[in-house]
């Protein structure tokens, strides 16, 4: 079973152009989809799709059309105490996968309100085989409130993944090596804000993308899935270094891409497979989302694992120490 939280849920509405999207000029809109959304609730989107059990956390009140829409997808969804309205977040796409992102801050939270989400998690961590930590914080969160979040989970048993960026990531990674989740997955600019690097070269070198993700796991980070956009992804363990590449795609949006990837790697590690072959799910979930409108979790019918490529990176090109 796979237990997600999400914070900062959003209403995801996209917006597909015909035509590249130029500043100040009237376009005409393709098309326009509505999804309750949020990182953590895509992942849950992608169990219930792939057969697997889920229980989705997020601030809404019971009978906001948000959890209704989850209930109807066959999502299990805990609502908890909400500080006001969910969010809606709004995604430009253009006929070249181009993505625009307008996202909002949301309702501001009290202590009160991320104790309630805190609790929900933790009562029900210890069942679950991974507990995922995902997405922005609500405006009122502290940036150390999921490095907490992980301490707590260390308590009481399971697996810990998380995938946020900004303030909660550099807070996570700050807290190193007290508040070390099992499972990080980062993104090439998300790498370089707390290593300094260059996030294009990290993006385009997966040699570079593997030391920099090496950085976490001498700080007691459990491994590593470093999502390098069109270049795959990188996966890093205590065991070995590996770059799995993509199979062709004609990439529609890349909303939601990476929260795939994360979901292949967690499927693959259920099902007890190799870490290759975990990176390989995760990178044919990814780009098989990529290929797919709005926040569309791909079917595990439209995965294409085989035409995946993984090859071992050695020390000298990445590879374990």
């Amino acid at each position: 079973m796979i237990l997600t939280l999400t914070p900062n849920p959003s209403i995801d509405r996209t917006v597909a152009l015909d035509a590249a999207l130029a500043r100040g000029q009237v376009h005409r809109v393709a098309s326009v989809t509505s999804q309750a959304g949020g990182k953590g609730v895509n992942i849950s989107r992608a169990a219930v799709s792939a057969d697997i059990p889920s229980i989705a956390v997020v601030p809404a009140a019971k009978d906001d059309p948000f959890v209704l829409e989850l209930l109807g997808a066959g999502i299990d969804c805990r609502p908890v105490r909400p500080a006001g309205d969910v969010r809606v977040n709004l995604t430009i796409t253009e006929p070249d996968g181009t993505t625009t992102k307008l996202n909002s801050p949301g309702a501001e939270v009290l202590p009160l309100h991320l104790e309630l989400l805190a609790q929900a998690v933790l009562v029900r961590a210890a069942a679950a085989d991974w507990t995922v930590l995902a997405g922005s914080l609500p405006a009122g969160a502290p940036a150390g409130f999921y490095a907490d979040l992980v301490r707590r989970l260390r308590e009481v048993g399971g697996r810990v993944a998380v995938d946020t960026s900004d303030a909660p990531l550099r807070a996570l990674v700050d807290a190193l090596p007290v508040c070390a989740p099992d499972l990080m997955k980062p993104n090439g600019e998300e790498l370089a804000s707390f290593t300094g690097g260059d996030a294009e070269l990290l993006e385009a070198d997966p040699s570079a993308a593997a030391s920099a993700a090496r950085q976490l796991l001498e700080r007691g980070v459990g491994a590593v899935l470093a999502t390098l956009g069109g270049n795959g992804a990188v996966l890093v363990t205590p065991e070995g270094a590996w770059h799995a590449t993509p199979p062709p795609t004609t990439v529609v949006s890349t909303v939601g891409a990476g929260d795939s990837s994360l979901f292949g790697y967690l499927l693959g590690d259920i099902r007890g497979l190799s870490a290759p072959d975990r990176l390989a799910l995760a990178v044919a979930y990814g780009s098989a989302a990529a290929g797919l409108p709005g926040t569309t979790i791909p079917q595990p019918s439209q995965l294409r694992t085989e035409l995946v490529g993984v090859t071992a990176l050695t020390p000298s090109t990445g590879g374990t120490p």
